[in-house]
């Protein structure tokens, strides 16, 4: 196995990622600037948060001379894709729990047929067994069922404690880069160590793209979890979700595209394309004052 002295050797991230300004009149035209802060090319298969997410349960395994990794999604996470890639370049074993039955047997979508090229074992689980994956003796059969018994657990999405602290170097990266700083949330573990990095006068603003209304509690239990208690100054910007995770109804591929048309961005559908259409309406509305700089993150790759 790897020394874990080799794992930035090996994985070879490009951090910091660049900060370049978008000139764009929908922005301008109420006084706002927007910056974009490009973490999709912190590393070519582990971009943007799940770089930040990954890099130090990657660092933990290694050091706890573990061999395999088990984790956590639906059938289109980018997380998995992310750890099965992670896995490869390690020389670690990846199995991924994923998030639904019926998928067994049906032929793989892109996400995780390139998982199974990267050398992840794909298990399909009932997606009320799924639910209840954080309970203790639930965990306990899907690693036995999966044959991954004695593998470091990464959580769904990759939040835990360790996360938080590889988001919150992403804070810091932005100190002064923005009076708002904005971030799509899946599991909100990105936006909970964003917010807890940035500093005095900045804060973060999450936007869900899932539908339900519950990332608030999740990020304030990570939080407490990663850092003791409360960090930085947050809020979460709800409705923008499309419909829920993966859908990408035809406004916002319109958006997207003419997005990447106006400024040779590309545009990852499911989490950015959400956020910046986010930040778009909300400026329209006045919800940003005259002379706010607004940094979106870029977290993901089409």
């Amino acid at each position: 196995m790897n020394r874990p002295a080799n794992l930035d050797v090996l994985l070879r991230p490009r951090p910091p990622s660049p900060l370049v300004e978008v000139g764009d009149e929908r922005f301008e035209g109420f006084g706002v600037r927007l910056l974009v802060k490009r973490d999709d090319l912190v590393h070519p298969e582990l971009p943007g948060n799940k770089w930040r997410k990954l890099a130090p349960n990657l660092r933990a395994a290694v050091e706890a001379g573990c061999g395999r990794l088990v984790t956590f999604g639906g059938a289109y996470s980018n997380h998995l894709r992310a750890t099965a890639a992670a896995g490869r370049l390690l020389g670690l074993e990846t199995v991924g729990i994923v998030r639904g039955d019926e998928l067994a047997g049906r032929p793989l979508n892109d996400s995780l047929a390139r998982c199974v090229a990267d050398g992840m074992r794909l298990r399909f689980v009932p997606r009320s067994e799924y639910r209840r994956k954080a309970e203790p003796a639930t965990l306990a059969r899907l690693l036995e069922e999966a044959g991954a018994v004695g593998a470091y657990v990464v959580p769904e999405g990759g939040s835990n404690a360790l996360a938080l602290h590889g988001c919150a170097e992403l804070g810091r990266e932005l100190r002064g880069a923005g009076d708002v700083v904005a971030v799509a949330c899946g599991t909100g573990g990105t936006l909970a160590g964003l917010a807890a990095g940035l500093g005095p006068g900045q804060r973060a603003l999450g936007v869900p793209v899932l539908a339900g209304g519950f990332l608030g509690a999740e990020i304030r239990s990570l939080q407490t979890l990663a850092f003791g208690g409360p960090a930085g100054d947050w809020s979460l910007a709800e409705g923008f979700d499309h419909g829920g995770y993966a859908r990408v109804p035809r406004p916002l591929e319109a958006f997207a595209a003419d997005f990447e048309s106006r400024h040779g961005l590309p545009i990852e559908r499911i989490y950015v394309a959400k956020l910046l259409w986010a930040l778009t309406t909300l400026t329209a509305t006045g919800a940003f004052p005259r002379g706010t700089t607004l940094t979106a993150v870029i977290t993901g790759q089409p």
